[in-house]
């Protein structure tokens, strides 16, 4: 038999949760607030590791 519940725990609510994920040269973010859902995919350069905006070594062209 179950213990009783002598109170009533305080109302909780989600503020964020969110995860990041490195596969290849890609890294995968999604952030889930109460307004929504958001995500984004940023590819990287292979040997710089910058994003392909960012890159200086020429590996992204």
């Amino acid at each position: 038999m179950p213990a009783a519940l002598s109170s009533i725990p305080p109302a909780r609510r989600l503020v964020a949760v969110g995860t990041h994920r490195h596969l290849g040269g890609r890294t995968i973010t999604v952030r889930a607030t109460e307004t929504g859902v958001t995500g984004t995919i940023t590819s990287r350069c292979p040997n710089c590791r910058r994003t392909f905006e960012d890159c200086t070594c020429g590996g992204a062209r």
